[in-house]
């Protein structure tokens, strides 16, 4: 196990290298740049020409990648050009709120969609199976700006029970029940997003289990149904459950960029916002290098989760 940990890191290295030409390549051959957000009719061509000397805007793309490059192995993500903070600083306050968002929903959803998915399953073609895919599809169509403007004009603006924005109330204690109510809204928008899409990965991966020789040979033995269904059939379909998880944090990563926004949730999706808006090329490249790193990092979890959960995973 130890020796295709060190084999994956390895393989990663020209991967993560592969997604910094692309980031770069992205971010700066995109239409204008921050030096065209400062042009007014006060400001001198000579002005602009200088500020984007001072930004090394000025320079061949190669020399500008290698200079990112060089700064980000030695974890110096640079500088805002619209804040002018370090970047490093700005992600270390945002990715908290983020992470703390990214989690509680992935728990919630997945609370939902197992048991879900696990009855749809076992009561194939009746009304709780139709239920369940029913909801399954409404939490894969609706979109994340609809649902969240819905809920905070029934939660926010009609029933007055829950906060519309932010983290904290303004002048309040800033205690953790006034951040649970904060979080209630948006949790529930990328949650349901998240339990419509594993709800039919669930459901199938059960289906396809419940298929098999050996679960019919435990009831003939006259086990219980509940313990043929959670000691031998959930337990061989958790290989199906732990991929789904591992393919929601790129999902889980656009979800919060869109959620943060609506619901002001001080985290890296509201920053990437600002950054896309201000064209703040160093945040946004530090953005992307960080979400692949985390989808990296959550494939190769996802592949050591299947040698404990089945250990008929053997990795040589």
């Amino acid at each position: 196990m130890f020796n295709y940990i060190i084999r994956r890191i390895l393989i990663a290295i020209p991967i993560l290298l592969g997604i910094t030409i692309i980031d770069f390549l992205i971010v700066n051959m995109a239409p204008g740049n921050p030096v065209d957000m400062m042009v007014s009719p006060n400001v001198t061509g000579a002005a602009l020409e200088l500020k984007k000397a001072a930004l090394g805007l000025n320079q061949p793309l190669y020399v500008q990648y290698w200079h990112w490059l060089v700064n980000i192995l030695q974890l110096n993500f640079g500088y805002s050009m619209t804040t002018y903070q370090p970047v490093g600083d700005m992600l270390a306050q945002r990715i908290g709120p983020t992470m703390l968002l990214m989690g509680l929903s992935l728990i919630v959803g997945l609370l939902i969609a197992v048991p879900l998915g696990i009855v749809s399953a076992t009561h194939q073609n009746s009304a709780l199976d139709y239920v369940a895919t029913g909801g399954a599809f409404f939490g894969v169509s609706i979109p994340n700006f609809f649902l969240g403007l819905g809920l905070i004009y029934i939660f926010a603006v009609k029933l007055k029970v829950l906060p519309s924005s932010g983290m904290f109330t303004l002048g309040g204690n800033n205690g953790i029940g006034d951040t649970a109510a904060h979080l209630v809204l948006p949790v529930i928008v990328l949650a349901v997003q998240i339990a419509g899409q594993d709800i039919r990965y669930v459901r199938s991966g059960m289906l396809e289990i419940l298929g098999q020789d050996y679960l019919r040979t435990a009831r003939a033995k006259g086990l219980k149904e509940s313990v043929v269904i959670n000691r031998h059939a959930l337990r061989n379909a958790l290989i199906t459950i732990i991929t789904v998880i591992g393919m929601q944090i790129p999902l889980l990563f656009g979800g919060a960029v869109i959620t943060e926004q609506i619901f002001a949730w001080p985290g890296i999706g509201q920053l990437t916002i600002d950054s896309i808006s201000g064209r703040d090329y160093p945040t946004l490249m530090a953005i992307n290098l960080i979400a692949a790193v985390m989808v990296l990092a959550a494939n190769l979890l996802t592949d050591i989760m299947y040698s404990v959960v089945d250990p008929r995973v053997k990795y040589n």
